[in-house]
């Protein structure tokens, strides 16, 4: 994946509007996918990216937080939280199957479905620079924030 260019998409993003790749004017996206809304570490990884938000619009990037859940989901998710960015609904998977997100993962002792916690980050032709898989969340935020300061 790192140095593949990503195919355009476009899925639905709270705040009512349609996220399109190839219309982005960010210098830097940042696609971080998560397994679902309102869970433990799903809230720390989006805090945490919130914590740094402002730093993220400085290096000229764009943050973009990535599941399954429905839009109306992501919207009290968005709101609960106080997230500056934008949450996408990617509730068909095209985009999970298209960046590889999609794992079989052990759930109290159950084979479950899920998005693997996973970040990229795309440059300004859309190539991804560099990818996070199966991420720990404490501290991953900043790390990609110190990755994209060297773009």
């Amino acid at each position: 994946m790192p140095n593949d260019a990503v195919q355009d998409f476009s899925l639905p993003a709270t705040g009512g509007g349609t996220f399109r790749l190839s219309q982005s004017a960010a210098r830097v996206l940042v696609l971080y996918f998560y397994p679902k809304d309102n869970t433990p570490g799903c809230t720390t990884e989006g805090l945490q990216f919130k914590e740094l938000h402002r730093e993220f619009r400085k290096a000229g990037a764009e943050v973009y937080g990535v599941s399954r859940d429905t839009l109306k989901s992501h919207e009290s998710f968005k709101a609960k939280m106080g997230f500056p960015f934008e949450l996408l609904s990617d509730a068909d998977e095209a985009v999970c199957q298209q960046f590889g997100v999609m794992k079989m993962k052990n759930m109290y002792g159950k084979q479950v479905r899920g998005i693997e916690r996973s970040t990229f980050v795309l440059d300004a032709r859309r190539v991804v620079r560099r990818e996070w898989r199966g991420v720990k969340v404490p501290g991953h935020a900043r790390e990609v924030l110190d990755f994209v300061k060297t773009l």
